[in-house]
């Protein structure tokens, strides 16, 4: 294991090296002084084992996703102490500083990883043949291999458990057998997340920071006792718009310009554009220019190049999924892809839009799972939180709710399900003696199909329908599940690779009729994940409110991080 290592381990480490190190040497508080210009290859050694029993004695980071400690003593241990970094010309060295100088590109801070100061070193020839620049060298590549990997700091889907990504490519393997084959840039791409959003989002990075290099001025406000502004109405800054759109992509730059008699007005071909933009944010699409709009629009372009860094991170956070199908849904967005991994893929294969749970009370919780079957015509199953806060109260209104509804009883020490509600049954539900559920139909508020993906938080993807809300932009109003816009192209999508289930057959199974279960013969991984900025299948950049406030818990986590780091250095 690389992450979570056991103190047994680490002691037996500390033991190898106290009994190689010269005497006095174990007992050092700190690392030995650094080796002069010209200093002999038996001394150096001897300091490259003392910062490493140095770089295990110090406490693991909280914050970061693995454990290092050992990383230095496995790497040097294996070469008998020898420096890494010390070839003819420093090629090495000055391939790996490029590197770290390009993490920039992955939305990573090149700061991190000491790169001035290492290349300070590496030009000072005294410097650059000492232990403490040759360690330096490794800890900040093993660092970085490892950000790439898993991110740098532990992410909502991380247990008590080693991280599986960092057990199966060892940074430190990875980082001796790339000095040896001297392509450290193969190192770093195998480093990147597969999932193919990643490239998508670095390009939009690298698209937004050039943006974001151009004069920014922010758009007045919208004309005294104006709430919304709806086109063939005068607005001070339509120029501004103008220019803002077409920066941004969402108006074409040849579109023509409007005529003088127009000058002033906010037009229907702006309002087309900003339709676009809206499109993009999650706001209504319908090109009047309200408080959420006019905010979006007034979003400086360094604070969207922030949210591609953080959505960068967000997605290293994102275990390696094999090739093959994987249903994606990113909650803020309100958006599901259906992807194929593997070499040749086109992707996505179906995007669509999703209603996710409410930010005030039920929001959806990050998941990573596996889709195993789907329910045609199914029960719903109401959660107990539901029945407490919602059924109960309303069937001490109405003793007649159930039926209304479609729903039953179910008694949780076996019988028939109960329809008729009297005070003992409404006193047995609040004691939690039955469950409810809602029977299969046109009430039922599953729709016709349930994707299940056990889970301890019962969250799954179903339809609904209320076709009419995928309209609306911000859709966060579930209970916690994800309805799914379109239920028979993701069935399709599911069981690609069952000739039984034609589409024929999927879409009769889809109408009424009894509740019947279907597997999946091979399961389709499924990511749940949270991120303000993503590109999407066209490359529109997209950035979505902040609907459950996750960023600055991130920021947070980040600069905790980067604190300590400088620290450090």
């Amino acid at each position: 294991m690389i992450v979570g290592k056991r103190s047994f381990r680490l002691s037996a480490i500390a033991l190898a090296l106290v009994v190689w190190l010269p005497q006095g040497a174990a007992s050092a508080a700190a690392p030995a002084p650094v080796a002069a210009a010209g200093a002999p290859a038996a001394g150096i050694a001897a300091e490259l084992r003392t910062l490493a029993i140095s770089a295990a004695a110090v406490p693991t980071r909280g914050s970061r996703p693995y454990d290092e400690r050992d990383w230095l003593a496995r790497f040097y241990i294996a070469r008998a102490y020898a420096p890494a970094w010390q070839d003819r010309g420093y090629k090495q060295a000055s391939a790996a500083l490029s590197l770290l100088q390009n993490a920039g590109v992955h939305g990573l801070a090149p700061a991190e990883y000491n790169v001035d100061g290492l290349a300070r070193q590496l030009a000072d020839p005294a410097q650059r043949t000492s232990a403490r620049f040759d360690a330096g060298m490794t800890q900040a590549m093993l660092h970085y291999l490892a950000d790439l990997r898993v991110g740098r700091v532990k992410s909502e889907y991380h247990t008590t458990l080693p991280d599986p990504r960092l057990t199966k490519t060892d940074p430190v393997e990875q980082l001796r057998a790339a000095l040896l084959s001297q392509r450290l840039d193969q190192a770093v791409a195998a480093s990147e997340p597969r999932i193919p959003l990643y490239r998508r989002v670095m390009a939009t990075l690298a698209s937004y920071r050039k943006l974001a290099e151009q004069p920014f001025a922010a758009l007045p406000a919208l004309p005294d006792g104006v709430k919304k502004l709806e086109p063939g109405a005068p607005y001070a800054g339509v120029a501004t718009l103008r220019a803002r759109l077409v920066q941004l992509g969402d108006l074409s730059a040849s579109a023509a310009a409007e005529p003088p008699a127009k000058a002033g007005i906010y037009t229907e071909a702006l309002a087309e554009g900003v339709k676009r933009f809206q499109s993009r944010h999650a706001l209504n699409d319908d090109g009047v220019i309200g408080a959420g709009t006019l905010a979006a629009l007034n979003v400086p372009l360094t604070r969207r190049v922030r949210q591609l860094e953080l959505g960068l991170e967000r997605l290293r956070w994102l275990p390696d999924f094999p090739d093959g199908r994987l249903i994606a849904v990113n909650l803020p967005s309100f958006r599901l892809w259906a992807l194929e991994l593997g070499p040749g893929a086109k992707n996505p294969l179906i995007e669509m839009r999703v209603i996710v749970g409410a930010s005030a009370k039920t929001p959806t919780p990050l998941f990573v799972g596996s889709m195993r079957y789907v329910e045609f015509n199914p029960y719903w199953n109401v959660p107990r939180s539901i029945e407490k806060g919602e059924i109960i109260p309303k069937l001490a209104r109405d003793p007649g709710y159930l039926s209304k509804n479609e729903m039953e009883l179910v008694p949780l020490g076996g019988g028939a399900p109960v329809s008729t509600v009297d005070a003992d049954v409404l006193d047995g539900l609040r004691a939690g003696q039955y469950r409810v559920r809602q029977r299969p139909g046109p009430r039922n508020a599953l729709g016709a199909v349930k994707f299940a993906m056990p889970n301890s938080d019962n969250i799954y993807l179903h339809s609904t329908s209320a076709q009419g809300l995928f309209k609306r932009g911000r859709r966060d109003l579930s209970h916690g599940c994800i309805r799914v816009e379109n239920p028979l192209g993701l069935a399709k999508f599911v069981f690609g690779d069952q000739p039984q289930m034609t589409p024929a057959t999927i879409d009769a199974l889809m109408k009424p009729a009894p509740m019947k279960t279907v597997g999946i013969k091979t399961p389709i991984p499924v990511v749940l994940f949270y991120s303000t900025a993503v590109t999407d299948r066209e490359g529109l950049a997209l950035f979505p409110e902040d609907v459950y406030k996750r960023d600055p818990a991130l920021e947070k986590m980040l600069k905790v991080r980067s604190d300590a780091i400088a620290l450090a250095h």
